[in-house]
């Protein structure tokens, strides 16, 4: 059994890259700048909601 805690949790938590400067995406929650491209197509959350995201979905065990 492994300890470093990639086995013990099945989410898919895909991010986008990182962008490397402006413009950046707005978070889908609360219309605030993220670190990531605004040319990403997909979800993308700001660091705060990120968090409170895997709070919310953290695998229980």
């Amino acid at each position: 059994m492994t300890t470093d805690g990639d086995d013990y949790c099945l989410i898919d938590a895909t991010r986008p890259p990182r962008a490397d400067g402006p413009p950046y995406a707005e978070c889908v929650l609360c219309r605030e700048p993220t670190e990531y491209p605004e040319s990403y197509k997909g979800i993308t959350l700001c660091p705060p909601c990120e968090w409170q995201e895997a709070q919310r979905t953290a695998c229980s065990g």
